[in-house]
């Protein structure tokens, strides 16, 4: 019975000194993580009350966005926007993503679930060799928990680069939903006024004669004009927002057709005037 005693004994002297030994320590290593995750949490919240979009090099992206512990998500812009790098696409595909991350930046629902970040070539070229990145702009998704899976990566040649887009697929892969509010553009305004004046000034010269509104050439003419403009893909563009053309990010080249292009199904611009044209010719 004693030997009994004395191995239990042993036995609860070891477990508490186990538990001391390693209980501590990882009390410590935890509590120690969550001052580290309340500095990068703190550290990206106040660079986003400066600048929506977080600029980064390669030790920013390290430290606060592949490095654990994370609790957010990252949206990272990857870009060229310097002049010498002559990337139009980037250019327009940064204001929409500027505006996409005012909307979040001063909407209601902000929290710090999610931030937008940027990283430009020039800037940081380490980090683009880091993902074997060789084209730009790309947006990929880094999620407060795991590696970008496939999904997290934007097809921007499929979808486009507006910032209503771009916003879809953020709720997807983050239930985050964000309004895009766009700042005002007076210019629409002002041509719809400019064009009502001189439809007006039009009918008031003419008011002895109004048999130019029963005309049916140009009722058909404007028809035909509507219709072409509509099967030619025009509202499509002013949705997706498409390149012009495409641009080969190595050689600097413009391709209009390739045979790469069409196998994935690229949409450009530029056909849309292909489509007038021909639908115009067979017309």
């Amino acid at each position: 019975m004693a030997a009994r005693w004395w191995l239990w004994c042993v036995s609860a002297t070891v477990a508490v000194a186990l538990l001391l030994v390693y209980g501590v320590p990882s009390a410590s290593a935890q509590r120690k993580k969550e001052m580290v995750l309340s500095e990068k949490v703190s550290q990206l919240m106040e660079w986003t009350n400066k600048r929506p979009v977080i600029r980064m090099n390669g030790d920013k992206f390290r430290r606060l966005v592949k490095a654990p512990p994370r609790n957010y998500s990252v949206i990272v812009m990857f870009t060229a926007l310097q002049l010498h790098r002559q990337c139009v696409v980037c250019k327009q595909a940064d204001e929409e993503f500027q505006i996409l991350a005012n909307s979040w930046r001063y909407s209601s629902a902000f929290t710090n679930r999610i931030f937008f970040a940027m990283v430009d070539f020039d800037e940081g070229s380490d980090v683009f060799q880091m993902l074997n990145m060789n084209s730009a702009p790309t947006f990929i998704n880094f999620p407060a928990k795991g590696k970008p899976k496939r999904g997290d990566t934007y097809e921007l040649q499929v979808r486009g680069f507006s910032a209503e887009q771009i916003a879809r697929w953020i709720a997807d892969r983050t239930d985050v939903n964000i309004r895009v509010i766009r700042p005002p553009n007076y210019a629409g305004p002002l041509m719809l006024g400019f064009l009502l004046a001189v439809i007006g000034g039009l009918v008031y010269l003419r008011r002895s004669n109004m048999e130019f509104l029963f005309n049916k050439t140009g009722w058909a003419f404007a028809a035909l004009c509507f219709v072409l403009a509509m099967t030619s893909g025009q509202m499509w563009n002013h949705i997706r927002g498409p390149p012009y053309a495409h641009k080969n990010p190595h050689t600097g080249h413009v391709h209009l057709v390739e045979a790469a292009l069409v196998l994935v199904q690229v949409i450009i611009s530029l056909e849309s005037y292909y489509c007038v044209i021909c639908l115009s010719l067979i017309s």
